[in-house]
């Protein structure tokens, strides 16, 4: 049996394709009404775009829209790897982390 690769490990090309394939599983679950199934290969989604992206353009102290809630915003504390800790604002002020790929700049 073949270890999958981590998405750490995966190129870019790689990366492109690891998420046409969960996004074409994501559809189908979908159309199946299998609701659980479409939110896990959603985030596995999320998970596979934030290796795309580059820690260093997220800033600790920002602000930054939450991809897929508008309105709502999230504040960095600091980064690990590709999740950004902070805060919602307006939220219950509990720390969480967030994928990379779950924020948008506001600039």
């Amino acid at each position: 049996m073949q270890q999958e690769k981590r998405y750490s490990e995966m190129t870019q090309h790689e990366l492109r394709q690891e998420i046409a394939k969960l996004q074409e599983q994501a559809r189908k679950a979908e159309q199946m009404g299998m609701v659980n199934e479409f939110a896990v290969l959603e985030r596995k989604v999320h998970m596979a775009r934030a290796y795309m992206l580059d820690p260093k353009v997220f800033n600790p102290g920002e602000i930054y829209e939450i991809e897929g809630a508008p309105g709502e915003y999230f504040k960095i504390d600091y980064l690990n790897g590709v999740f950004a800790w902070g805060y919602r604002l307006k939220g219950d002020g509990k720390e969480e982390a967030l994928p990379i790929s779950l924020l948008k700049s506001l600039k």
